[in-house]
């Protein structure tokens, strides 16, 4: 657990162990504790003894303030704090339909894109016309509208809906706040 200041690994946003030069500094256990203020040889030798690190954790106060731990856990957790803050990226999941769908199952894929909005993706939703259905663009708008009037409370209109190429139309419904 000791760390050498020789160990190049070790950043230097934190004084570690014989970094740490002023004396006397106010020291925190283990458990958080306040210990006192104490000489940084003697907080050393207690740091040692635990086979743990004395870091230095407020540097502009006087004295220093200084905490027993475990520099490497202490690094780690904050590394892995970092990446699930930004871990999660918006998708955009795609919902295709055709003039003919059923109510039954427009109101499943309903119930599936609120489900994609609460975990805070974007939903395109397509209609698909093929052969004879080119001539029921309006049915197809209908949809559209239906689909957005359910889902308004979870989700607001990124992009209206439009024809795309000749045979789709769609709109892309982007989670609220």
């Amino acid at each position: 657990m000791f760390h050498s200041v020789r160990d190049s690994k070790i950043d230097t946003t934190h004084r570690l162990n014989e970094q740490i030069r002023i004396s006397p500094i106010r020291v925190v256990d283990q458990q958080g504790e306040l210990l006192g203020v104490i000489p940084t040889l003697e907080a050393q030798q207690m740091a040692a003894e635990a086979g743990l690190d004395l870091v230095e954790v407020a540097p502009h106060e006087r004295p220093p303030v200084c905490r027993i731990m475990d520099y490497g856990k202490f690094k780690y957790d904050q590394k892995k704090r970092r990446e699930s803050l930004k871990s999660r990226h918006m998708q955009i999941k795609e919902i295709r339909l055709r003039p003919k769908t059923g109510e039954h199952d427009i109101n499943f894929k309903i119930k599936k894109a609120r489900t994609f909005l609460e975990h805070k993706d974007k939903v395109k939703i397509n209609v698909i016309f093929r052969g004879r259905e080119n001539a029921h663009h309006n049915r197809g708008r209908e949809m559209l509208e239906q689909i957005i009037d359910s889902l308004e409370d979870v989700a607001k209109v990124e992009k209206f809906p439009s024809m795309d190429s000749g045979r789709s139309m769609s709109t892309v419904l982007a989670p609220k706040g």
